[in-house]
This record gives structure tokens, C-alpha cells and sequence, in this order.
């Protein structure tokens, strides 16, 4: 991340502050809020993607937050859809959402922090079609270098300094966090993440509200380090520290990767697994186009034994399908037990 030297030492201190908070937080609270998701193994596969299959047109700057905008029902269908294969967590449609990301096309705040809450509110409505069934909704929020739209979020390379990373997080923090009812979300997941640098921005700007609980998911180069290049097992030891914590894993990574992942993971923390790669396809950037191919039969041979190896939650990111999460669910009963 490129930071000037007086934002690289505030990151550094806020990691020493937040750790005494924890351990002030831990002393007054031990209700076990991270247990939130005990019982989850199964969560959904990639959105996107799977609106782009039902023709939805994701190419703007938005992504699939101009689907919600224009076309909701989309969005339900496929929160449905994975759903009814066997997914126990849904993301909401709110990874491109945010008020820098709106301002660029010409909307206001109050229109993205609207559109933050009705993610929420979709995806319950669809949840609640499942009386008989838990399911949770995590409020999916992506990196900052998401709403850049130019790869950003896949090195973590940005012009912006820890305070203002801060700022960014914390304004859609709030939204979720101050909503009542059908609005606000189980927990939060940080998806895509690049650096431990924007993963300690983001549990300073979690710090406000101490109720929360969230998961951090990184994207990773290889089997040991995340976008940016720290250590994933230092993610996870340092994030593991944070009450709010509810899990900690990988996405948008190449499912050849996870083993290790999960290995240096468990090393560092005690703190649930989670993990959803992309399908195998790879993306041609200079084509604009996926190569490759992928079986959802071996994508949940996969997700056996990285349940084998100790990840206790496990779904799909780009390019999975509601086939691929249904055998991954098939998976799950069969190891873990649903």
C-alpha cells in the first residue's frame, strides 16, 4: 500500500492500540459473540457472475450494484438459487457500494446508503421464503480497491493513506451498523481483501460499534501470501486478537491454493476458517475474457478435504454456481455433518 511515512507510523500504532482495547474488551464482554457462526459450513456462490447468467449486465462501474438498482428481482433469484442448493449464509449485493462509487456516476450519499440497506432487506426477503431453514445474511462489503474499478483490489497498491482507508470503511460501516430489522445484516464480511493494511483499517473503523462481529477474507498470490505480499498467517494471527473477529479466510483465489492457506491459517488462529475460491477459470485480462473450465463435482471433491483440512466454512467466489455450491454442501454433510 503506498502511504507517506506519517500514515504508515499511525497504522502502526493503531494495531498497538486496538490491541488494548481487546484485551479491555475481552475483560468486560465474553458473551462469545464470534460464535455467530457456529453450525454455518455452507455459504453462497459467486453473485456476479451468476447474474451475468441470467443476462444481467454488470460492466459499469457499479457492477452488480446497478443490478440491485434496476433490477432487483435478479438478485433475488440468485440468492434463491443458492438458497435451494444448500447454502446456510447469503452475501448480500452491496460489494460495489459506496458513496465514492456512487458520487462518480452522479448520486448522492443518502442514494448508495440506501441501496446498502435495501441489499439487506432483499436478501432477508428471499432468506425468510426458508422458514424451516437458519440462514444468515452477511453484509458483504468489498476493498477500497474494488470501488476504484482498475484491479486495484487484487495488489493493494493504493494512493490513499491509512485515516482516509478508515474514513471509506467506516461510512458504510455505519449504515449497516445503525439499521433496525429487516435492514441490518448478521454480521459483516469483508471480502477480496489485499493487505493487512486495509484488514487493520478496517477493525479500527469497526471499533465504534463493539455489537458487530465480521468476517475478513483475503485474496491471495500463492499458498502463503496475501495480494500485497504479508503472510497470511500474520493476517490471521493479528486479526484473530479482535473480538469482533467471527472468521477469517480467503476468496477470489485459485482453488489449487486453499490447501496451504488453510494451513498457515490454522497455525496462527483458533478463529473458524472460512474460504471461497473462484471456480479454476481464469481471468485473460488482456482478452477480457475466462479460460479454462470447471466441474462443480470437483470443486466439491475439493471442498472435502478442505474441510478435512480444517476450514469449517466453505462456498464458491467467480465463475462457482449454485451447482458447485450444492456439492459443496454435499461435502459438508458428509465431513462435517449439517
Amino acid at each position: 500500500m503506498c502511504e507517506n511515512s506519517r500514515d504508515r507510523r499511525s497504522g502502526e500504532g493503531v494495531r498497538i492500540s486496538l490491541a488494548a482495547r481487546y484485551h479491555r474488551f475481552m475483560a468486560e464482554n465474553s458473551d462469545g459473540r464470534d460464535a455467530i457462526l457456529h453450525g454455518i459450513h455452507v455459504i453462497d456462490g459467486g453473485l456476479a457472475s451468476e447474474l451475468e447468467y441470467l443476462g444481467a449486465k454488470i460492466d459499469g462501474p457499479l457492477w452488480s450494484a446497478h443490478v440491485l438498482e434496476d433490477d432487483p428481482a435478479k438478485v433475488a433469484a440468485v440468492h434463491r438459487a443458492y438458497i435451494e442448493a444448500g447454502a446456510q449464509c447469503i452475501a448480500t449485493c452491496s460489494y460495489q457500494v459506496s458513496r465514492m462509487g456512487y458520487a462518480e456516476i452522479g448520486l448522492g450519499a443518502e442514494r448508495a446508503d440506501a441501496a446498502l440497506l435495501h441489499s439487506v432487506e432483499l436478501a432477508r426477503s428471499v432468506a425468510a421464503e426458508f422458514p424451516e431453514r437458519r440462514v444468515l445474511v452477511a453484509g458483504s462489503l468489498g476493498p477500497y480497491g474494488a470501488a476504484l474499478h482498475n484491479g486495484a483490489e487484487y495488489h493493494g497498491n493504493y494512493d490513499i493513506g491509512f485515516s482516509d482507508l478508515v474514513r471509506f470503511h467506516q461510512e458504510r460501516i455505519a449504515v449497516m451498523a445503525g439499521a433496525t430489522g429487516a435492514q441490518r445484516p448478521d454480521l459483516l464480511a469483508f471480502e477480496t481483501l489485499p493487505s493487512l493494511e486495509e484488514a487493520m483499517a478496517i477493525a479500527e473503523a469497526l471499533h465504534p460499534w463493539p455489537e458487530v462481529s465480521a468476517w475478513y477474507s483475503f485474496t491471495c498470490r500463492d499458498g502463503e501470501r496475501v495480494a500485497h505480499g504479508r503472510r497470511i498467517a500474520d493476517c490471521g494471527m493479528l486479526l484473530s486478537m479482535f473480538p469482533q473477529t467471527a472468521a477469517i479466510g480467503v476468496n477470489c483465489t485459485q482453488p489449487s491454493l486453499v490447501l496451504p492457506l488453510i494451513a498457515q491459517l490454522r497455525g496462527a488462529s483458533s478463529k473458524p476458517i472460512i474460504v471461497y475460491p473462484n471456480s479454476g477459470e481464469r481471468w485473460d485480462a488482456e482478452r477480457r475474457c475466462w479460460t479454462g473450465t470447471t466441474d462443480p463435482e470437483e470443486f466439491g471433491a475439493r471442498a472435502a478435504e478442505w474441510f478435512r483440512a480444517g476450514a469449517q466454512i466453505v462456498g464458491g467466489c467467480c465463475r462457482t454456481r449454485p451447482a458447485h455450491i450444492r456439492a459443496v454442501a454435499k461435502a459438508a454433510e458428509q465431513i462435517v455433518g449439517n
